[in-house]
């Protein structure tokens, strides 16, 4: 086979997944129709299946509001880690349930470096979330309620770890302890960010929406590159936090679907070598499907529509995550 043709064909492959992709959305990304046991059902007529996934395709409304959700986690996260204070009351109004942040100190910083990337990520996820409930006007929703705090053995932090072994029963994992455990914790969301604006960004049919969420997650794979970064350099001297990082992320596969594409920082095939960039066979990263992003912040196998870091859920339409066995 040619060069040419070898190309087309792998052109060809990646639009009959982007297709399956669409069809998945419009039937589960967070609105669960259709389901049983996390099955789409396909023994109902063709012209009332086509339907029911017309009427369930999120709009570019649901779609840019449903990032907004996750740019309120990010960006309290970041601002307690480096201010000591989250987000303004005026950037937490909108539709839906206004909540409240739980926990969220300032990191006692001891890298000088870690500070100034951790106050650099922090203003940009400000940004975001100001950027989006602009473009959204009087659609957008309000920030929900949120848990960040790193003192509750129960709390969202502390779970997360624990599922990932980090910390033992009744123990807490808390983010702002040391530059060591910021950086954890911000691993716990940064690629997540990552995969779900490649997976909504497709489902974008407003171009100037589009190319918006194309420069948000261009930042948000700047971020996740930087923190497996210091943490890979870091893990020279800690090697535990090599293998923490890989700990999270088997978390995170364990959680949204039964593809193994979650990667930790160190080369699966070959330890001596960093895995800074997580991508496919074809340098491409993954995406992940709105239900499966919540899913991971629900830290939740199940189909619910609250839990983790979202204690009363998401607002806006896309709030349900995904059931799987």
């Amino acid at each position: 086979m040619t060069d040419t043709n070898v190309t087309l064909a792998l052109l060809e492959s990646r639009k009959q997944k982007l297709e399956k992709r669409r069809s998945f959305f419009k039937n589960v990304g967070g609105l669960s129709v259709g389901l049983v046991g996390g099955t789409i059902l396909s023994a109902c007529g063709g012209s009332v299946h086509d339907a029911i996934a017309q009427a369930a395709a999120p709009t570019d409304t649901d779609i840019l509001n449903f990032a907004l959700n996750l740019e309120y986690l990010e960006a309290q996260f970041y601002s307690y880690a480096v201010f000591g204070t989250g987000l303004p009351s005026n950037m937490l109004t909108g539709t839906g349930t206004q909540g409240t942040v739980t926990g969220g100190t300032k990191v006692p910083f001891n890298d000088p470096v870690v500070a100034q990337y951790a106050k650099e990520i922090a203003q940009d996820e400000v940004a975001h979330v100001g950027f989006l409930r602009t473009a959204l006007g009087s659609a957008a929703v309000a920030m929900p309620a949120i848990d960040i705090g790193g003192t509750d053995p129960n709390g969202a932090f502390s779970t997360a770890a624990r599922a990932a072994g980090l910390v033992g029963a009744g123990q807490v994992f808390n983010p702002y302890a040391s530059d060591e455990n910021f950086l954890l914790g911000a691993f716990i969301f940064e690629d997540v960010g990552v995969t779900a604006y490649k997976g909504a960004s497709p489902l974008i049919t407003n171009k100037t929406f589009l190319e918006a969420a194309a420069g948000i997650l261009a930042v948000e794979a700047y971020h996740a590159g930087l923190i497996r970064t210091v943490l890979y350099t870091k893990g020279l001297t800690t090697p535990a936090l090599r293998a923490g990082a890989g700990a999270i992320s088997d978390a995170r596969d364990s959680l949204d679907n039964s593809t193994d594409d979650d990667q930790g920082i160190v080369n699966a095939s070959d330890a001596t070598m960093s895995n800074i960039v997580p991508t496919d066979a074809n340098g491409i990263a993954f995406s992940r499907a709105p239900g499966d992003v919540l899913n991971i912040v629900y830290l939740t196998k199940e189909s619910v529509t609250m839990g983790g870091f979202f204690p009363k859920g998401a607002n806006g339409s896309l709030n349900m995550s995904t059931a799987y066995a």
